[in-house]
Parts: structure tokens; C-alpha cells; sequence
């Protein structure tokens, strides 16, 4: 089995030792790798155990136990999340993204094949790591305000990141493999500021497996649209309910219709479902009404939604209109699962992985869900097994006075600002580091 968790970021030497332990703490200033072989519990197969440790003291190594597909350890065997792929079709992707960024190489390795990030994601890489400090501290003596300076570091990582991931994406010719960036949250409720910001993002990151993230804001529903037409891949993000879902696939198919492309092979798309705080949110209300039927509820209306915008992809992504589009060479907009991570410590660990397993489909973890995932999860689709009960448990939750569509609201505003916050807390940091630095002047 196998647990995964974030690398260090410190410039790297390397030790090899014949014995180690997955829960040994990593000690400060190296990236260390020890192998140790051992018999599987069949004592047939060795095994192979492989911790890589970074320089950031007080974590936990990456480690990854595989089988040895003969006995020299000439070829390893692959792990649940290659399985996941192969086997079911979905694409396990990694939810986080901090320099180095080569520390993704590993996970790569165990069969992860996209990245996502967000502003929340680069707040914690930039303000907790001195990793960002030298690029910083030359794009202001350059004559950088702030948040152009922000923008570079992104930029650079995301390229980075990208090249790690080209050899994906050239082998799937363009269906997976991407990374995403996400335009400034400032622009949710701004239709045109989120085209132009898209259309910047697109050109200077220059790589051909980035995806643009847009929030599924109702303003930015017609921008989804425009960029797509442009033959600018996109992540739509922050989706919470399935009239918003519905109206961003229709963007996505309006916006391919309009580009007057006689190819479409390379424009694609994935929409982020978002699944834990739909729970989270839910849970809090059936806790409300109290009655034995409302607490029976409890964590299951996440995955209950989720099943039915699987149903409604497979509904949208099909007939005439639908055909037409293949013919050129148009890709589905795939379903991606955010918020993978349980947030309710009663419940199990992969809660919202294992129950979301289907074809054609994304599932974006954090180390938290990628760890328990490779650890314990099952390979198995799951998404469509019982659709009769995922209705019931819709239907049930609305005649106890839940309005799916108030929820979808609430969440929307949630995020939107919580990502908000982020980005203007990460600038607010960078102008205080600035500062420090001695090469801001503060204003008068």
C-alpha cells in the first residue's frame, strides 16, 4: 500500500539507505530517498519501499510501496491510481502546486496526470516557503508593482508544471495532462475583465496543456463561452448545483459551435463539481430540523448530486447537435470532482473519491484524499451504480425544505470570497515582504 504527502522545497542531495520507515520526519536542508526491499503479505512478490523526503522539517516523506513486476526490480508494478486510469477512466489528478515543482515528479510516477491550483493554494506555497523570495525580489528592483510580480511567480510555476505534464498530454493528443491557473478572483462578477484576463493568461503562459480557470459566477457563464470560441482551453470552477452545471455545459458547447473551428481537437474543457462543502453546508441545516429522517441524511447529499450531474453529462453530451460537434473533433467537457477532501472527521476518509468513479471523468485530490485514496481506496465505477437512490436522496432533502438552489448560492459566495480573501491576504504579504526588503517605497 501507499501513502503520499507534499515534498519539501529546498535544493536537494540525496542519500540512499537500505532500510528506512514511511514515518520517519523529514530533516531540514536535504531531499533524501531510501528504498528498502520486503515481501509482500503473499511472500511471493518483493516489494519495493520508496520515501522521498524534502527539506521542510517536520513533515512526513512521500512514500510509495509497489510491487516489483519480476524479481530483479527491473520493472515496478503500478499503483492504484494507474488502475484508476486504465482500468475506469478517470483521471486522478493532484489538487496543490509549490516549488519546487519538480517534487510532482514522484507523484507523476504513482500515476498522477493533471494539477490544479488556486489562489488559495498559491497564498499558503508563496507566504509559507523563502522558495519565491529571489524571483520576488528581482521583478521589483525590475520596476514590478506587486501583483504584476505575483503574476510572474504564478506564471513560472505553472510553465514549469506544465512541461512536466506535456508527455500526458501529447500521448492523449490533448485529453489530458493539464494544469490549471485561475484568473484573479477579483473579476467573478465581471464579464468582459474575465475574457481579457483569460486571453492575457492564455498568451503568456504559452503552454498548450494549461487550462484557464473561470468561476461558474452567472457573469462569467457568457465568458466561458467567448473563451472557449477564442480556442482557449478552460477549468470551470466553483460549481455547486446542477442548474449552474447545466448552463456551463451549454456554454462550453455554445462557445465550440461559435469558434468557427474546423478542428476542435485541441480546445477542451473540464467543469470542477465541487463536492465536500455541498455536505458540509447541507449537514449544518439537517442538524437544524433535527428529526430522525433529516440526521439519517447526513453526508450523503454530495455524492448524491454528483451522481445526478453524471447523469446529466451523459444527457448533454449525446444527439445530433452533440455528434456534430465530434465530427470535428470535439472532446466532452469532462466532470472534475473538487473538494475531494472530507471535511467531517466521522466519515470515511475517501468519501468523496470512491463513490465518484466514472468514465471520462476528473478527480483533483489534495494529499489529505490522494494519501487515502492510494492507501485504502477501491477501483470500481461507482458514479452510476444507484442513480434510483442518489433521486431519492435529492428528493428527500427537498421535501425536508432544503433548496438546492439557495445551497448552490450560498457555496457560490463562499468560495468566491474565500478565494478573494486569499489573493488580496498573498499581495498584502508580498507588499509587506517588499517593504522589508527595502525596495518598496510605501506610498505617502
Amino acid at each position: 500500500m501507499a501513502s503520499i504527502s507534499k515534498l519539501g522545497s529546498s535544493a536537494f542531495a540525496a542519500t540512499v539507505s537500505s532500510k528506512s520507515s514511511s514515518s520517519a520526519l523529514c530533516s531540514e536542508g536535504k531531499l533524501s530517498f531510501r528504498f528498502q526491499r520486503e515481501s509482500s503479505i503473499r511472500g511471493r512478490v518483493p516489494v519495493l519501499s520508496v520515501s522521498v523526503c524534502g527539506g521542510r522539517p517536520g513533515r512526513r516523506p512521500l512514500s510509495v510501496k509497489v510491487s516489483l513486476a519480476d524479481g530483479n526490480g527491473a520493472q515496478l508494478k503500478k499503483t492504484s491510481l494507474h488502475d484508476l486510469y486504465k482500468k475506469e477512466g478517470q483521471s486522478p489528478w493532484y489538487d496543490n502546486l509549490c516549488r519546487p515543482v519538480t517534487d510532482l515528479l514522484p507523484l507523476i510516477g504513482s500515476g498522477v496526470r493533471g494539477v490544479t491550483s488556486n489562489p488559495t493554494i498559491f497564498q499558503k506555497a508563496i507566504s509559507s516557503s523563502n522558495a519565491y523570495d529571489d524571483q520576488f525580489r528581482e521583478l521589483i528592483l525590475a520596476g514590478k508593482d506587486v501583483e504584476s510580480a505575483y503574476w510572474e511567480l504564478v506564471i513560472k510555476d505553472i510553465q514549469d508544471a506544465c512541461k512536466l505534464f506535456e508527455s500526458i498530454y501529447d500521448e492523449t493528443d490533448a485529453g489530458d495532462g493539464y494544469v490549471s491557473v485561475e484568473v484573479s478572483p477579483r473579476l467573478a462578477r465581471e464579464t468582459e475583465g474575465t475574457i481579457d484576463a483569460a486571453k492575457w493568461l492564455h498568451k503568456v503562459v504559452d503552454r498548450p496543456n494549461v487550462y484557464i480557470k473561470i468561476p461558474a459566477t452567472a457573469e462569467c457563464v457568457p465568458s466561458i463561452k467567448e473563451v472557449i470560441s477564442l480556442g482557449i482551453s478552460v477549468n470551470v470552477t466553483l460549481i455547486f448545483s446542477l442548474a449552474r452545471y447545466e448552463e456551463v455545459i451549454d456554454a462550453y458547447i455554445d462557445g465550440l459551435e461559435a469558434s468557427g473551428l474546423s478542428d476542435l481537437s485541441k480546445v477542451t474543457s473540464v467543469a470542477s463539481f465541487f463536492v465536500s462543502r455541498v455536505d458540509t453546508l447541507i449537514d449544518k441545516l439537517l442538524e437544524k430540523i433535527g428529526t430522525p429522517e433529516a440526521l439519517n441524511l447526513r453526508g450523503k447529499a454530495a455524492v448524491a448530486q454528483a451522481a445526478l450531474a453524471f447523469k446529466l453529462y451523459q444527457r448533454k453530451f449525446s444527439g445530433p447537435r452533440w455528434e456534430a460537434l465530434v465530427k470535428k473533433g470535439a472532446k466532452k467537457q469532462r466532470l472534475l470532482w473538487a473538494s475531494t477532501s472530507v471535511k467531517n472527521p466521522a466519515y470515511p476518509d475517501t468519501l468523496y473519491v470512491d463513490p465518484l468513479i466514472g468514465p471520462d471523468t476528473v478527480s483533483t485530490m489534495p494529499d489529505q484524499a490522494l494519501q487515502a485514496f492510494i492507501d485504502h481506496g477501491t477501483v470500481s465505477r461507482t458514479i452510476d451504480a444507484n442513480l434510483s437512490e442518489a433521486e431519492g436522496i435529492y428528493s428527500a432533502l427537498e421535501k425536508l425544505g432544503i433548496d438546492w438552489s439557495d445551497v448552490g448560492n450560498k457555496l457560490e459566495l463562499e468560495g468566491v470570497d474565500s478565494f478573494k480573501k486569499s489573493f488580496d491576504s498573498l499581495l498584502d504579504s508580498l507588499q509587506e515582504k517588499g517593504n522589508s526588503l527595502k525596495v518598496i517605497t510605501s506610498p505617502a
